[in-house]
């Protein structure tokens, strides 16, 4: 970019950046003129107008939006700024003035200022209300009084003091315990949902992916239902037990993960002072229940000792614990127990084991509820990613559809794609994703030891569990390295059995690509490979469909299509347009005497020549045999016929090495200019086909510009030495 468009534009930000304060500079001198001048009530009402608008121009940027933080101070300036032109222009009109009871308006908006600005913006709103309040009584007011003046700004700044220290120490304190309640009620969830096997698998031995970091929305909304749903279901069985069997507390307990201690996680009691544990899993009742995986029941005086939930034991006469087996463990105790004596009967026993099978049962569902539900969200993710990647068709779209479907399902700070080439055995980085500009697009290394192409080798991700250390793994080579991260998986990008490349994902956390979104990671990668490796078919298909195959130019349909749509361009903006036809010279001697194979050679060279010579916006294509036509967009006929000049000069000099020795041919060109030669492109060919004819006619080796004496001077048929054979 032009160094002055960008000084214009960053002149333009800065201006824009500072519109509000501004604004609020010159209503405020506005005010302090009109307090010493009194120009009417015209102005006061105007005036009035285009402050209560820019107040809520500020109000509406400040308060309604979501500014970036470098903002904030600068948005909250401009909101208090105005708000203090508005507060001394109701204290200068009221009567007292500046001595009035309307004054202490401003000690409140300087305490709000002080409450809920940024520092800066308070520091700002402050120097602007005592500047403004200096206007007015040295410039404005026909008695000043410093005295005054100077009390007004110590009560400022004192007030100011005050409600920046004070009142901003209890809002931190306020959020804090907000804050941590909140965290506490997500643990408490999360606790729950654990104790439930809701969470989805751990990511590691260490335990869940980042036990610190609370889950997305969706995620946070399914567990609460699935707790709220088995703590409904758990309550009912509970409360209808205590109803059924006299009982007196009935709870259900849950172990925890070593099978040392437990915990209370749902209950229905009479009694208050109910311990919340955790309580030993290897004593008395609890730990023979779990122990032997069998129902256990205590009655008579005894009973009390197997009861530790009380913090006051009151009569206990029979206790009963009912492990709850799942997959051959036990998850936990269903334990109840009563007042009287009397042991609880079969019957009772069977209704505990039956409300214990109700609960897991209860659980169970949930969980695979939850499952279904997570399962359907993933399907969701791979169904959107998988419609952008059968929509792109280049391998640039399907590279960035790729790395922004795997932010569906994994958070990362750096991608990397690269793909291999079998036939010089490197590999390529074509993409790079991460903060900050990366030196690593567009790299080239060969085939070695690290991870990249052991991934490509193997067809298998690396490293194990997605852990690296950066001083014992290789990725690319020692020279190109990834940014020092714990985490970082290499993907392979597979197709029949083919890596066409990877899709490296790194994080700045550790265990980011644990057992829970890795398999999903994988089905994305073998969902990239094949949009890549049909990116690459229809890449090919259309250079067959578009380009020659022996000389890599334009075919004829093609450059008819892309000289038509130059033309059509040249007639619409009035611009010059010039078509060449090259046609070597006895070329069917070079295959009689040399062969195809030779014949083939100084078709591509002469393919070469043209393009070498050719400018960017030419298009050269290969019309069939030994012909060649080039589309010259905005060139008249002068600079057509120096290129075509150019042209036949390069390929006189061009030698073919052949078995009978160096070959030299040469190439007659005709020119046809628009729109003197023709306004359509079968006109214009044909009278760059004229041109051509009169060049062979008149010895060859030469350029010929068409001109009127021309016309319908070429035969229908090519001359003689012309080859219709097409490579």
């Amino acid at each position: 970019m032009d160094p002055l468009v960008r000084s214009l534009l960053r002149l333009q930000q800065r201006v824009a950046r500072g519109l509000g304060c501004g604004v609020a500079l010159a209503l405020a001198a506005c005010l302090v003129w009109s307090t010493a001048r009194e120009p009417g009530l015209v102005f006061d009402a105007v005036a009035l107008g285009v402050l209560l608008v820019a107040l809520g121009a500020a109000s509406v940027r400040r308060l309604f939006r979501q500014p970036l933080d470098e903002d904030v101070a600068r948005l909250d300036l401009e909101l208090f700024a105005t708000l203090t032109v508005l507060a001394y222009a109701l204290v200068v009109r009221s009567p007292g003035g500046l001595e009035g009871p309307l004054y202490p308006i401003v000690y409140g908006l300087t305490m709000i200022a002080a409450s809920f600005a940024r520092p800066l913006a308070v520091a700002g709103t402050l120097a602007f209300a005592l500047a403004l309040e200096a206007s007015l009584t040295f410039l404005a007011l026909p008695a000043p009084d410093p005295r005054r003046l100077a009390i007004h700004a110590a009560l400022l700044v004192a007030f100011s003091l005050l409600n920046f220290f004070v009142f901003r120490a209890e809002i931190a304190r306020v959020r804090k315990l907000s804050r941590l309640r909140i965290e506490t009620e997500i643990r408490r969830l999360h606790d729950s949902a654990r104790s439930y096997r809701l969470l989805q698998a751990p990511s590691g031995p260490s335990g869940p992916t980042d036990r610190t970091a609370p889950p997305p929305n969706h995620e946070e909304r399914l567990l609460r239902s699935g707790v709220d749903e088995i703590h409904q279901a758990v309550e009912f069985a509970l409360g209808l037990l205590r109803r059924t069997l006299g009982l007196r507390t009935a709870m259900l307990l849950g172990l925890d993960g070593a099978g040392n201690t437990l915990c209370i996680q749902e209950l229905a009691t009479s009694e208050e002072g109910i311990l919340p544990g955790p309580f030993s899993a290897k004593d008395g009742i609890f730990g023979a229940s779990l122990a032997q995986g069998a129902q256990l029941s205590v009655a008579g005086a005894r009973a009390a000792v197997h009861v530790p939930y009380y913090a006051v034991p009151p009569a206990i006469g029979s206790v009963s614990a009912t492990p709850l087996i799942e997959h051959d463990k036990p998850r936990g105790l269903l334990v109840v127990d009563r007042e009287s004596r009397e042991p609880f009967t079969e019957d009772e026993e069977e209704t505990l084991r039956g409300a214990a099978h109700f609960i897991l049962r209860a659980i169970e569902n949930e969980r695979v509820f939850i499952q279904l539900e997570r399962a359907k969200v993933e399907q969701g993710k791979l169904y959107r990613v998988a419609n952008a990647l059968s929509a792109a068709q280049t391998e640039a779209q399907v590279i960035e559809a790729g790395v922004n479907g795997a932010r569906e399902f994994a958070s990362f700070d750096f991608a990397v794609v690269t793909l291999f080439d079998r036939t010089t055995n490197e590999h390529e980085i074509c993409a790079v994703s991460c903060e900050g500009p990366s030196d690593l697009v567009g790299q080239r290394f060969r085939h070695n030891g690290g991870l990249v192409s052991m991934v490509v080798q193997n067809k298998h991700p690396l490293p194990y569990r997605g852990d690296y250390d950066a001083d014992r793994q290789i990725v690319f080579t020692r020279r190109l390295a990834p940014p020092a991260m714990p985490s970082l998986l290499v993907l392979p990008l597979v197709v029949h059995e083919r890596a066409l490349g990877t899709l490296v994902l790194g994080a700045k956390r550790k265990a980011a690509f644990g057992d829970a979104v890795r398999p999903t990671l994988e089905v994305l990668a073998s969902h990239v490979a094949v949009s890549l490796a049909n990116a690459r078919m229809l890449m090919r298909l259309e250079e067959l469909a578009t380009l020659d195959g022996l000389t890599n130019l334009f075919n004829k349909r093609a450059l008819t299509e892309i000289a038509t749509q130059k033309l059509r361009s040249a007639t619409r903006f009035k611009k010059p347009l010039s078509v060449l036809v090259c046609d070597i010279d006895h070329f069917k001697r070079v295959n009689d005497t040399h062969g195809h194979d030779i014949g083939d050679l100084v078709i591509k060279g002469f393919a070469d020549v043209l393009r070498r010579v050719k400018r960017d916006t030419d298009a050269v294509g290969r019309f069939g045999g030994e012909e060649f036509v080039v589309v010259c967009e905005e060139t008249d006929e002068r600079g057509a016929a120096q290129l075509a000049e150019r042209i036949r000069a390069e390929l006189e000099n061009t030698r073919f090495h052949t078995e009978l020795g160096p070959l030299q041919v040469t190439c007659s060109i005709g020119v046809a200019p628009f729109p003197s030669a023709g306004s359509t492109w079968d006109a214009l060919f044909k009278a760059t086909d004229e041109a051509l004819y009169a060049s062979k006619r008149n010895g060859r080796n030469r350029v010929t510009v068409w001109n009127p004496r021309l016309q319908n001077a070429a035969t229908p048929s090519r001359p003689l030495d012309s080859s219709t054979r097409v490579a």
